[in-house]
């Protein structure tokens, strides 16, 4: 079995695209994630994640925070087609919330998948 990567060409790394995505305005948040959507004309989704100093002042547990992003992503993404997402941090979060954040992960790609289908 193939292990499924998020390679460059569906993460959102320039400023412009994080731009684009933000100036939607179209999101929805939950108590520790904000996710900003827009959709695309590419098939598949493209995601960018924002963990600011405000919310974590170690870059350790930014890093930290983008990795769990990134695998939560990895394994969730593919019902999303078509569509920008920017994943906002709001409040720090670790190890033992781990189910937590991948459950408000998959309620937010659920809304948004609802919402552009």
């Amino acid at each position: 079995m193939q292990k499924s990567v998020l390679t460059k060409l569906i993460m959102i790394r320039k400023t412009d695209e994080f731009s684009s995505v933000f100036s939607f305005r179209k999101r929805f948040s939950t108590e520790k994630l904000v996710v900003h959507y827009m959709p695309n004309a590419d098939v598949a989704a493209r995601v960018g994640f924002v963990v600011a100093k405000k919310v974590a002042k170690r870059a350790v547990d930014r890093n930290y925070m983008r990795r769990v992003l990134r695998e939560l992503c990895r394994q969730e993404l593919r019902p999303l087609n078509g569509v920008d997402v920017v994943i906002q941090v709001k409040k720090p979060f670790n190890n033992t919330q781990f189910l937590l954040i991948k459950e408000e992960l998959v309620m937010l790609f659920a809304k948004i998948q609802r919402k552009v289908a």
